[in-house]
């Protein structure tokens, strides 16, 4: 008889797993999990208390009651280093805990990453009396929708408890965590200000990072609608990814929640790591890490300001009526539709200005539910291109109107997944003054991100589209193959607001390092900030 089905934090079969069923009445069955990490067994209806135990993976306890509507999933978590902030964003003075999964002693230290990491304070060894008491424990079933909750058990006491109070200057901070054996692991925190303190706000794309973060086995583009019944044993055999040659990445109607309270690894970064160190893996070069890359630059250049998670402008922590400049990082993919509306009124309507210093933004709409998770709207798609999309600009277009009525431009496929340098379009816009740039001169040429090397146009990009305003102004285009180069534009609004999109993911990781990049783009910071 199959009972239920055993996986790791990946949604990984696990085979081998003893696993101890006892009632009611003591009586004991024992099964072990298949290759497939089935189990079976010959249980007694009745409530059972489980025991589930295999090397390298933490054993814990779970109450069932048996028979269920459906085979039971029992997820373990294997050994290893992980950890998370919690709120993963607050505000100055604000408390947070910190909850790090740990079969070992190991040792936190604060750091604030800017153009150089300065440490913040040490939070000390951290182990308890217990054997590997230190480890965490994950939910079974699909916790990539409810979060993992950690910290919840042994955790009641205050002596146990591992919080802290936000630093006053607002900026990414990260938890940097070592163990005894040399294992390392870092975690981001979002420190927002306790009040403006500049006239310039900087978001990061927490929500991005949500949507890509496939911690329990699920993200928005790793099985997006739901996890399915059996664990993956082979993902190159199992998952229509890559089984598939029509496989769609959305094509349901609805998709289950995507939790914010879950360890984010694809945002793990190296203590050792600089600023202008090339970013290496394939998640970093859009998200944490090289949004730090921005926030290096504007300290480099002198740009006090102040920093944001999305969820904080969703929220209202943010006041835009307070700041003269909101500048949009690297890869704002997924937002709320309060956000998109509240940032068109400040610039159309407030005199805002607007900086979108990324590529593929504001192109799906995102739902924030009370249980600090968001449902991401993707609705059926067959594919990115309009025609693919009944006409549609993006995903956000299908349900509001098309991101490209605010920034200008909007994602398009073409040239997706390379990297070129941009050429200047309007040589005679004040942009370029003291450039010396000339008409079909090329710029942006050096880059941190070792995703897509090739220059500042790309990995994606976005273009001018019928639904970009009317007096959207073209400065400059990536030279990227299949005219798939991000357009750089600017335009004013009626109100005397402004903005300025480079439509490109490698835009901030090229800032640090192409000298006349910057010099554009500080201007343009300089004169939306007079």
């Amino acid at each position: 008889m199959l009972l239920g089905y055993v996986s790791d934090e990946r949604f990984v079969a696990l085979a081998d797993v003893a696993i101890e069923f006892v009632n009611g009445r003591g009586e004991s069955f024992e099964a072990r999990s298949r290759a497939s990490g089935t189990i079976h067994a010959d249980l007694p209806p009745g409530h059972y208390l489980v025991t589930l135990q295999r090397p390298g993976y933490g054993s814990k306890r779970v109450q069932i009651n048996w028979p269920s509507a459906r085979p039971y999933q029992f997820r373990l978590l294997a050994d290893g280093l992980l950890g998370y902030a919690w709120p993963k964003w607050v505000r100055s003075g604000d408390s947070a805990e910190f909850r790090v999964h740990s079969v070992e002693p190991f040792y936190v230290e604060l750091w604030r990453h800017g153009w150089e990491k300065e440490f913040a304070r040490s939070l000390g060894w951290h182990d308890e009396h217990g054997p590997r008491a230190m480890m965490q424990i994950t939910p079974d079933v699909d916790f990539s929708r409810t979060g993992v909750g950690w910290n919840r058990v042994g955790y009641g006491s205050p002596h146990h408890q591992q919080r802290l109070i936000a630093p006053e200057r607002s900026g990414l901070y990260y938890f940097h965590v070592r163990t005894r054996s040399g294992q390392r692991f870092s975690f981001p925190w979002i420190v927002a200000p306790a009040h403006p303190t500049c006239s310039l706000a900087v978001l990061a794309s927490n929500m991005t990072w949500n949507a890509y973060n496939s911690f329990g086995g699920r993200s928005n583009y790793i099985l997006a609608d739901e996890l399915p019944d059996t664990p993956t044993v082979n993902a190159r055999q199992d998952l229509k990814r890559y089984t598939d040659p029509n496989h769609q990445v959305w094509n349901s109607d609805t998709y289950q929640p995507l939790s914010f309270d879950r360890p984010e690894p694809i945002n793990d970064l190296d203590l050792r790591e600089n600023v202008t160190d090339p970013i290496e893996g394939r998640a970093a070069c859009h998200l944490a890490p090289a949004e730090w890359r921005l926030l290096g630059w504007l300290e480099r250049e002198g740009f006090a300001y102040d920093f944001y998670a999305e969820t904080q402008l969703h929220d209202g922590t943010l006041d835009l009526s307070r700041y003269r400049v909101l500048i949009l990082s690297t890869h704002p993919e997924y937002w709320t539709r309060r956000m998109y509306d509240r940032v068109k009124s400040w610039v159309f309507e407030e005199g805002g200005r607007l900086m979108y210093l990324g590529g593929n933004g504001l192109n799906c709409e995102v739902e924030l539910l009370p249980n600090h998770s968001m449902i991401c709207h993707n609705t059926r798609i067959r594919g990115l291109w309009p025609e693919e999309m009944d006409g549609a600009e993006s995903r956000f277009a299908r349900r509001h109107e098309s991101e490209a009525r605010l920034l200008g431009v909007v994602f398009t496929p073409a040239g997706i997944m390379t990297a070129a340098p941009y050429a200047v379009y309007d040589a005679s816009h004040w942009a370029f003054a003291g450039t010396g740039l000339k008409n079909g001169d090329v710029f942006g040429t050096r880059s941190l991100h070792r995703r897509c090397p090739g220059g500042a146009s790309g990995h994606e990009t976005d273009k001018i589209s019928p639904s970009s305003p009317p007096q959207v102004h073209r400065l400059a285009k990536g030279t990227n193959p299949d005219d798939g180069g991000a357009d750089m534009v600017i335009f004013d609004t009626p109100s005397r607001g402004a903005v300025f999109s480079a439509g490109s993911i490698c835009y901030s990781s090229s800032l640090p390092v192409d000298d006349t990049l910057s010099a554009v783009t500080k201007r343009i910071l300089m004169q939306f900030l007079s």
